[in-house]
């Protein structure tokens, strides 16, 4: 039986550091929470967005309708909540309702907080 050779004798290149493999896995770990965060806040303002033209759809909806059966428009934000049963988050969103008159369209305008 011949001895096995020992490669390691005649090696001259860089012994490996003994961190790499944490180094590596914590730089996977950093880039994949990175990712996950910038999925999260791109979906969540995504949703506000469309939260943000539910609303305004609503609010037009309630104002035609409230012309269909009173025959005009609402005076108030209020009369139109009360009547159509809107609801909405006011910590995220400012409605500004501004009216011409009792048979002038309003200006409704949704701005997010």
């Amino acid at each position: 039986m011949t001895p096995v050779p020992d490669n390691r004798r005649f090696y001259h290149g860089k012994s490996p550091h003994p961190f790499r493999n944490l180094c590596l896995s914590l730089l996977i770990f950093v880039v994949i929470c990175g990712l996950f965060s910038v999925g999260i806040t791109r979906i969540s303002n995504r949703t506000r967005q469309e939260q943000k033209n539910s609303l305004e759809h609503a609010l037009w909806r309630g104002v035609t309708q409230y012309y269909a059966l009173e025959g005009r428009y609402p005076e108030t934000l209020q009369d139109l909540k009360d009547t159509c049963g809107i609801r909405y988050d006011t910590d995220l969103f400012f409605v500004d309702y501004q009216i011409g008159g009792a048979n002038l369209l309003p200006d409704i305008t949704v701005i997010e907080r």
